[in-house]
């Protein structure tokens, strides 16, 4: 008998380790844009799998991000499962009896907000329903390729999973990297693309505050004390911060606490920076977002916020440990900041009684103690494809041959790094503000190129890059959104099916027949001269 237990459980074992499945298609990343991908993909008849490093499906919208970045986009533009979701959304709330401040009929700028936990059940729900196998918690090691096309995919508990046509939606862009797919990381020079916003850019004012200790070293929080030359490239990418869903509701509050690892001194900055401008208000953005609570977010236009700023260039090239490590960093300081904020002497009275009245929304996030399981990479790598999207094209030659969607998000980029400029003041560098164009609160809108999310196809000819597509660091900073990303991704979707239909590479497939099909389910690839500057 125990002889015949052993051999089951060696049986069981051998069968976790040869795990093998073939589909028509594989995405990897549940992502926004990854879940648009799979459910076109499925509803055109392909066998889909997702396959997703984390423990839930909706990318950042299901880990924090609840104001819809869709409020500064042309929202007329921005159809299909992108208007599904949120149509579902909406209904979500009115089968509870809450009713929302905004109509998804009504394409103006009021912020379509929701709850994390909302964006998750309607993401699965969506997923379900076009039977989309998914397949969580699985982190990709290799890929398996015979010549251009991508074989199989494996991850490190040993599951293969081989397809057609693969569909990279992660936010780092893992998968193009192991297919060997041309990608940078990072900021292109001033003039490699003749981009006046590229490279080091200095939009934001001297901050009159010490940044350095007694002995001429740098605080923490700060990058370093050397100032690159305006227009320099260099390997630097924008902050990364967690989306937190704070509540103001004591019945649905968990409070601020204490990280195990606490260092006041992490937090000297913004010690001193508050003495300056005792006057300044919380260090972050909240967004107010139903069931009386707040999504927080790192303040773009704030010297000081919850984006750690440098301490993310590493990540997207970096292993899964090393990429836990910055992700716990990450934590470890927002944790801190928020206790900081809270119980500190030195910030300033009426910001403490705020936070006190602050905590985690107990009803989100508690298969991670509340905490946000999903750390915002609002950059990763950028692939370097058949068309590469520069500021020229978001802003000047908005019309593009064969396009499969229309991004409006403006130019909008997050410091790269804090520096030391003497030793009486520090400068944060990389910013790139938003413009919008006139009479709207929206950006340019342009036509995304189906070449911008197409490898070289002697490089791979079975893989669609909707996320980390190709374009340079400042075009990126506008299609770096999730309601763009999402766009894509159903094209992207669309197009692997028409891969697997011909025959053919993702570079030859019929561009009329997916354009064809991408109208028939509501995207929109025209530009109307009613939203056009």
């Amino acid at each position: 008998m125990v002889k015949y237990l052993i051999s089951i459980k060696l049986l069981f074992l051998l069968s976790l380790s040869c795990y093998s499945r073939s589909f028509d298609v594989v995405v990897y990343g549940a992502t926004p844009a990854g879940i648009t991908a799979a459910i076109a993909a499925s509803r055109e008849g392909k066998s889909v799998v997702i396959v997703e490093p984390l423990p839930l499906v909706g990318g950042i919208m299901s880990g924090g991000l609840s104001f819809s970045d869709s409020n500064q986009m042309a929202r007329e533009t921005l159809g299909g499962i992108f208007e599904e979701f949120h149509k579902r959304v909406e209904t979500e709330y009115i089968n509870k009896g809450i009713k929302l401040p905004y109509q998804v009929s009504e394409k103006d700028t009021r912020p379509w907000t929701y709850e994390p936990h909302v964006a998750e059940k309607v993401f699965s729900e969506i997923l379900k329903e076009a039977s989309v196998l998914v397949v969580l918690n699985e982190t990709l090691k290799s890929v398996d390729k015979k010549e251009n096309y991508i074989v199989a995919l494996n991850t490190y508990s040993k599951k293969r999973f081989s397809a057609k046509v693969f569909i990279d939606a992660s936010y780092e862009g893992d998968l193009l990297a192991a297919a060997k797919v041309g990608y940078r990381v990072g900021r292109e020079g001033r003039d490699e693309y003749d981009e006046s916003l590229a490279g080091a850019t200095y939009p934001k004012n001297i901050v009159s505050v010490s940044a350095t200790n007694d002995k001429n070293v740098v605080l923490p929080l700060i990058s370093g004390n050397q100032k690159a030359p305006e227009g320099q490239g260099d390997q630097r990418i924008m902050t990364y911060s967690f989306r937190l869903c704070l509540s103001a509701d004591p019945n649905n509050q968990i409070p601020f606490r204490k990280p195990k690892n606490y260092d006041p001194e992490l937090y000297e900055l913004f010690r001193r920076y508050y003495k300056i401008f005792p006057e300044t208000r919380i260090l972050f953005d909240m967004y107010p977002i139903p069931g009386n609570k707040f999504d927080g977010n790192n303040g773009i236009g704030l010297q000081l916020s919850m984006g750690l700023v440098g301490e993310n260039w590493d990540y997207p090239e970096a292993k899964p440990e090393k990429r836990k490590e910055i992700w716990k960093l990450h934590k470890d300081y927002t944790e801190g900041l928020l206790y900081f904020l809270m119980t500190d002497s030195s910030v300033p009275e009426n910001i403490r009684n705020r936070m006190e009245k602050l905590g985690y929304a107990k009803d989100e996030f508690q298969s991670s103690d509340h905490f946000p399981p999903v750390l915002y990479v609002r950059e990763g790598r950028r692939m370097v494809g058949d068309y590469v999207l520069t500021q020229s094209d978001i802003l000047e030659n908005i019309e593009k041959p064969a396009p499969i969607g229309i991004g409006s998000f403006p130019i909008d980029s997050h410091d790269c790094q804090r520096i030391a400029i003497n030793a009486d003041a520090f400068l944060n560098e990389g910013t790139i503000f938003p413009v919008h164009i006139k009479n709207r609160e929206i950006g340019q809108p342009y036509q995304i190129p189906y070449r911008s999310i197409t490898p070289k196809e002697n490089e791979c000819a079975n893989l669609l890059v909707p996320v980390c597509l190709s374009a340079s660091h400042v075009a990126f900073s506008s299609i770096r959104v999730e309601p763009a990303w999402m766009i894509l991704g159903e094209s992207a979707g669309v197009a692997a099916s028409l891969a697997i239909d011909g025959r053919t590479s993702v570079q030859k497939i019929n561009y009329k027949q997916l354009a064809k099909k991408l109208e028939e389910k509501g995207q929109i690839l025209e530009l109307q001269n009613n939203i056009i500057q």
